[in-house]
């Protein structure tokens, strides 16, 4: 983290998510709202922190509560020697440059098969592409997912750069939320 960021400091509850499928050792846990207020933007934002004093950078993602939360990977966990249920220390600031999102390889062999999309893509920001991802990744059927990239390659080609009618904070919409908890 650098010095002229601000950063933020909190506790929080290390929660096992319900639904956890593959990777059972991952976590999660939502930051405070007056610490989401403190950050750039209510869509996915990535961060530099600390967990338990262990480094960390990661993209936090909406809560659909104007808020945020975090997915700690089971390397991470382990590392901070911290387990599910424990409090946790957690600081947290906004990175300078929003590092470029990867790109879902469906929606890559789209882009591919339309080059005016492709050109459009290019001429996006960062943050752009951020959240038209973020658009097609938060689908949660593979039919929505594949009309999302049909649509994105559409808008793109006709020279839309932004996401129009998305919510990335899910607050309006209600269509993002963090984990549920396991009990």
């Amino acid at each position: 983290m650098t010095e002229e960021t601000a950063k933020a400091r909190f506790q929080a509850r290390l929660q096992r998510p319900a639904d956890a499928g593959p990777d059972a050792g991952w976590a999660f846990l939502v930051l405070p709202k007056e610490v989401s207020q403190q950050l750039p933007r209510r869509g996915r934002t990535t961060v530099d922190g600390t967990l338990n004093g262990m480094l960390f950078r990661e993209t936090l993602e909406p809560d659909g509560q104007l808020s945020h939360w975090l997915r700690v990977s089971a390397e991470l966990r382990h590392a901070a020697g911290i387990e599910f249920g424990d409090t946790v220390a957690v600081e947290v600031a906004s990175v300078q440059h929003e590092p470029e999102p990867a790109v879902p390889e469906d929606f890559e062999t789209a882009l591919e098969a339309n080059p005016q999309a492709r050109r459009v893509w290019e001429c996006t920001t960062t943050l752009a592409r951020v959240d038209w991802i973020h658009w097609i990744t938060s689908a949660k059927k593979s039919a929505t997912r594949s009309k999302r990239i049909a649509d994105a390659c559409d808008k793109l080609a006709s020279g839309s750069r932004r996401v129009c009618c998305f919510d990335p904070s899910g607050f309006y919409s209600k269509a993002l939320t963090s984990p549920r908890a396991a009990d």
